[in-house]
């Protein structure tokens, strides 16, 4: 398993940036707009966590910005943490066997959600390409909130 990033979210992204980057000197590594989605994600990461061959293996913080206003109440701001694993079925396979709920199951082989005892999400993403889709997880519905 290893350490991807966390999610926040924001609802001024140049004050974002200027904090993030201007004042507590992270670095801009890669953004992605989505017109269908009406999102911007921006991934930062700290100079020293980069390596010579760019941000790959960098530990990231993810900007989200929706573009439609919204009131982050409860801590909702706060998005989530994400891991890559070698394999999210034998993974959460594991989980489920020590009773952990999966909350948004791996129907496509390549990302699942579940939740920690103080109920922080936590993203699991498949290194590489997403495998095949299979049982039980294509039918697994989702349950609760991640």
């Amino acid at each position: 398993m290893r350490y991807l990033h966390t999610m926040v979210r924001v609802k001024n992204l140049d004050e974002s940036l200027d904090f993030y980057c201007n004042k507590l000197g992270l670095a801009e590594v890669r953004r992605m707009e989505s017109e269908a989605g009406r999102f911007t994600l921006v991934y930062l990461a700290a100079p020293a966590d980069l390596p010579q061959a760019g941000e790959s293996d960098a530990p990231l913080l993810e900007l989200t910005y929706n573009w439609d206003p919204e009131d982050y109440s409860g801590g909702r701001n706060f998005g989530h943490l994400a891991f890559e694993v070698d394999d999210i079925y034998r993974v959460c396979q594991t989980l489920m066997d020590q009773g952990v709920t999966i909350n948004r199951p791996p129907r496509d082989g390549w990302m699942a959600f579940i939740r920690s005892p103080d109920q922080i999400s936590i993203e699991l993403l498949q290194k590489g390409a997403a495998l095949a889709p299979q049982e039980p997880w294509i039918s697994m519905a989702n349950i609760g909130a991640w």
